[in-house]
């Protein structure tokens, strides 16, 4: 690893950051919110049966209960889009987006091998991760304090949950970071990271709203992160370990294939 590569890409990365992380935290401000607002509402009707219970519940995430709007906000749409802008958009950019503009080879003109720059890049992709992840989980604390529900959740369970969600993303990272080391052009590196993130996510919901689609759950990465089941007191560790897993592979590959590439001029 190059702390100075490190430094530098931190120093490349700060404004798109900072826009990132206040957006985690405004959007984790307002789930609570929204809760102390409306949980008892929807709970009532959910009590009436009148609509399914898999309907309030999306992806294992819901408003009425503090830690069901907490976990909510971290498997929503919104949330996955601006933290896969660390969890895809930068590995797919960072090694092929200078392959394909010709400033890889600059790079790998210095005294860094190919395994340091890798190295350097994942540690940044984790860095990152787990900052947009503890802005997203300091919004929803705030949010529960302002509403007055911040004695709904153990806050003591943040950690974990934290650590499980950094995991998960970091799991797509290192699969975007592999992609991006393997090929020449970004379109196919970012088209990987992409479509993964797309394709298990559809499984993920799409098993969670439809009783009949369970079975596709399981593939789906997303399903290893459950968030509420975390702040409610239960810690999944084989889900922690198929997450580190993934990561793994993912690391193995790319240092076996990043390092034995031929990286001519682009055309």
């Amino acid at each position: 690893m190059s702390l100075a590569l490190f430094r530098h890409t931190w120093r490349s990365q700060r404004i798109r950051l900072t826009l990132v992380c206040s957006a985690l935290a405004v959007w984790g401000f307002m789930l609570p919110l929204v809760y102390a607002r409306y949980g008892s509402q929807l709970r009532s009707l959910l009590d009436t049966g009148l609509l399914p219970e898999e309907l309030m519940r999306f992806g294992g995430g819901d408003v009425f209960s503090l830690p069901g709007a907490m976990a909510l906000s971290l498997i929503h749409p919104i949330a996955i889009i601006l933290t896969s802008m660390f969890a895809v958009g930068f590995p797919a950019i960072s090694v092929a987006g200078e392959r394909q503009r010709g400033t890889l080879e600059v790079v790998l003109a210095r005294p860094l091998s190919r395994r340091a720059l890798y190295g350097t890049l994942a540690a940044a992709a984790v860095s990152f991760i787990g900052l947009a992840i503890a802005a997203l989980l300091v919004g929803n604390v705030l949010g529960s304090a302002y509403a007055g529900v911040l004695g709904d959740v153990a806050l003591e369970r943040l950690p974990s949950l934290w650590l499980n969600a950094v995991l998960l993303f970091t799991s797509f990272a290192f699969i975007s970071l592999a992609a991006s080391v393997s090929v020449d052009r970004l379109p196919p590196a970012l088209g990987v990271g992409i479509g993964l993130v797309v394709v298990m996510y559809f499984f993920d919901v799409l098993g969670s709203l439809w009783p009949d689609a369970a079975w596709l759950q399981p593939y789906s990465l997303f399903h290893y992160l459950q968030a509420r089941e975390i702040l409610v007191g239960a810690t999944h560790w084989r889900d922690l370990a198929v997450l580190a897993g993934v990561v793994t592979l993912a690391a193995a590959w790319a240092l076996v294939v990043f390092p034995r590439r031929d990286i001519a001029a682009p055309s």
